[in-house]
C-alpha cells in the first residue's frame, strides 16, 4: 500500500481535508483521489509534513515567506499586539499606531516619491483597489473616458473579478467569464519564446514598445488610463524583460499621459537584489502595490502606495462626494501591521536584502548550470528567483505535449527528493526564502538536479523523450 493510499484512509488529515476543504488552484477531481500534502510545522527554509518528512521549501510558500517558516520576534510582536489592541478599523477617520507606523515606513522605503499608503489584505485586493483608484482619479480629472487599463499576456495580478481580468493567463479567465471590459493585454516580453528569427533583444524590446503604441492608438489614447506591470513576471514563468524594455515602454506611457503601476507583490522586499523590483528594472511607477513579503507572510496584509498627483485627485473627488467609498474591514489590521513593521525591522537589522544580493550570483550560477541538461530549453532569473523551461527539443524549442506534464513529473520527483518547487506550464520556478544560505542553496539545486535526472530516465524509458 503506497503512502497516498495509506494517508487517505480513516480519519487521517488527508481524508478529512478531502471531505471538507475546497482548495485554491486545485483540480478537485484529482484531489479526491490524491489528497493533499499536509504541512504541520516549519523551521528555517524547511517545512515538515504530517508523516515527518522534511522538505526544502524552494518557493518560499507562494513566493512570499522571506524569513522562512519560524521567527520568534514576529510571533511575540503578534502576541503583544493581540493583547494591546487585537482589532480596530480605519474607516471614518479612525486609525491606530501600527498602521501609521507601517505607512510611514513604506513611504520612507518607496523607490520613487510617494504620497500616501492604502492597506488591504492580499495582492489581489491591492490590485483590485488600484483599478478603482485609477477610475476614480480620472473621474475627478474630468476624463470619464480615460479608464482602460493595459496588462500583459502572462502577467499575474490576482484573482478577484477585476484583478483576474488584469491577469493574462488562460486558466484565470476560462469559465469565469473574464476578462471584464476595459482591460487590455499587450505583448509578453519573453525573448526566448516570442522573439522573431534573427531579432536581437534590443529589437525585440523595441517591437514590444511599438506594439504597445499600436494598441493605445487603436483604442484611442484618451481612453487608456494606466498600464500595470510586474517588474519580473512571476506566475507567468519568472520572465525577466530584456534590457531597455522598461525605458521604451515608459516613453510610450509618458507620451500619452498613462500611469505606470508596478505590481511588487512578488518582486518587492529584496527578491530581485534591491528593495524593489522597480529599482532593479529601472521603473518609475505612479502607483505601487505590494503584499507577500510585506509581513514575511506571517499574517495577511497588502499595501498600495500612490503618488501625490494620484492622491490629489482622490482627495478632490472624495471631498466632492463626501467620502471615498472603498475599503476593507481589515485594512491595516493592527496585528498584521505590527508584524509587517517588525518584519521590516528584521530586514534592516540583518541586512537581508544585502544578503540576497550577495547570494544572487551563486544562486544564478547554479540555476544556469541546468542549461546543459537534455530537458532544458532556457534558464532565466534575477536575484533569488529563477525558472528553467523544460522542452522536448533544445534546437527547435518545441514544447512537450500535453503542456505541463513533463514539468509535473519533475515536481513529483523533486518532492520525493525533499524539495518543493512549482511547475508553471513546463517552466520550473525556484524562489526560496531570502534567509537561505549558500549551503542550503547548493542542496536545493542538488535535489533539483536529481529530479531532472530521474525524470529524464523515466521519460526515455517510456519513449516520451527521445533526446
Amino acid at each position: 500500500m503506497n503512502q497516498i493510499t495509506r494517508s487517505l484512509r480513516g480519519n487521517s488529515n488527508a481524508a478529512r481535508d478531502i471531505a471538507s476543504h475546497l482548495h485554491p488552484y486545485t483540480n478537485f477531481k484529482k484531489h479526491e483521489s490524491e489528497g493533499p500534502l499536509t504541512i504541520v510545522r516549519g523551521r528555517g527554509v524547511h517545512v515538515i509534513d504530517d508523516d515527518g518528512k522534511e522538505y526544502i521549501e524552494g518557493m518560499a510558500g507562494l513566493w512570499s515567506a522571506s524569513l522562512g517558516f519560524d521567527n520568534e520576534r514576529l510571533a511575540k510582536v503578534a502576541y503583544d499586539q493581540l493583547r494591546q489592541l487585537p482589532f480596530y478599523h480605519s474607516f471614518n477617520h479612525r486609525s491606530h499606531e501600527p498602521a501609521i507606523n507601517l505607512a510611514e515606513k513604506l513611504l520612507e522605503m518607496a523607490p520613487v516619491p510617494m504620497s500616501k499608503v492604502f492597506f488591504a489584505n492580499s495582492g489581489s485586493e491591492a490590485n483590485d483597489s488600484v483599478i478603482k483608484m485609477v477610475w476614480y482619479m480620472n473621474n475627478a480629472l474630468g476624463r470619464p473616458q480615460k479608464k482602460k487599463i493595459i496588462s500583459r499576456i502572462k502577467g499575474y495580478h490576482g484573482v478577484t473579478v477585476a484583478s483576474a481580468s488584469l491577469t493574462g493567463l488562460p486558466t484565470n479567465h476560462r469559465s469565469f467569464d473574464l476578462p471584464i471590459q476595459g482591460i487590455l493585454h499587450t505583448s509578453c516580453p519573453h525573448y526566448y519564446r516570442f522573439a522573431k528569427d534573427g531579432e536581437s533583444e534590443e529589437q525585440f524590446a523595441t517591437r514590444c514598445a511599438e506594439e504597445l503604441e499600436a494598441l493605445i492608438q487603436k483604442e484611442g489614447p484618451d481612453t487608456v488610463a494606466a498600464m500595470i506591470c510586474e517588474p519580473v513576471m512571476g506566475a507567468g514563468g519568472v520572465i525577466v524583460p530584456p534590457k531597455g524594455y522598461y525605458e521604451k515602454i515608459q516613453a510610450v506611457l509618458k507620451k500619452h499621459d498613462i500611469l505606470l503601476i508596478s505590481d511588487e507583490v512578488i518582486c518587492g522586499f529584496g527578491r530581485t537584489g534591491n528593495t524593489w523590483g522597480s529599482q532593479t528594472m529601472g521603473m518609475k511607477p505612479d502607483i505601487l502595490s505590494c503584499a507577500k513579503a510585506l509581513s514575511a507572510s506571517f499574517l495577511p496584509i497588502s499595501a498600495v502606495m500612490v503618488s501625490e498627483r494620484v492622491y490629489q485627485a482622490l482627495m478632490t473627488e472624495s471631498d466632492k462626494i463626501g467620502v471615498w467609498g472603498h475599503g476593507f474591514t481589515y485594512s491595516g489590521h493592527p496585528v498584521a501591521a505590527a508584524v509587517a513593521l517588525e518584519a521590516q525591522k528584521i530586514y534592516d537589522e540583518t541586512d537581508l536584502f544585502g544578503h540576497a544580493a550577495r547570494l544572487a550570483p551563486h544562486f544564478q550560477s547554479r540555476l544556469h548550470s541546468f542549461k546543459d541538461h537534455p530537458l532544458t530549453g532556457e534558464t532565466m532569473g534575477v536575484g533569488l528567483m529563477g525558472a528553467i523551461e523544460v522542452v522536448a527539443d533544445k534546437k527547435t524549442k518545441a514544447a512537450f505535449e500535453p503542456a505541463g506534464a513533463a514539468g509535473n513529473r519533475i515536481a513529483k520527483h523533486a518532492m520525493e527528493a525533499g524539495l518543493i518547487i512549482r511547475n508553471m506550464a513546463d517552466r520550473i520556478a525556484i524562489c526560496p526564502p531570502l534567509v537561505i544560505t549558500q549551503a542550503e542553496t547548493d542542496e536545493l539545486f542538488n535535489r533539483l538536479r536529481k529530479a531532472f535526472d530521474a525524470t529524464l530516465t523515466e521519460m526515455r524509458a517510456d519513449g516520451s523523450f527521445k533526446g
